[in-house]
């Protein structure tokens, strides 16, 4: 189920203050790497990922990637972090995200 604009606008302040918890270097996207995204969005849901890319266009084909892959929302993307949030329903508290 998709998330809403006014969902994504609520997502987008609480990603705010949040620090990258992965960082993609210059070997781009692995398998190592797409298992700790998938490990960070099960366990926290939201997350900002720091894509260091070498131009503006692979980091736009990086953030795709693991959208894709991750099955994640893209939040935000300002410069070289992107921000993703995928709802995990075993959570015990789930993010109380408005209308979901």
């Amino acid at each position: 189920m998709p998330i809403t604009e006014k969902q994504k606008r609520w997502l987008k302040k609480q990603v705010h203050h949040l620090k990258p918890v992965v960082t993609v270097g210059q070997h781009g996207i692995t398998d190592p790497v797409l298992n700790e995204i998938d490990i960070a969005l099960a366990h926290h849901e939201l997350i900002k990922v720091r894509v260091n890319a070498g131009d503006r266009e692979e980091r736009e084909t990086s953030v795709g990637l693991i959208r894709d892959r991750m099955r994640a929302d893209l939040i935000a993307r300002i410069g070289n972090v992107a921000a993703f949030y995928r709802h995990n329903p075993k959570k015990h508290q789930p993010l109380e995200v408005p209308d979901l």
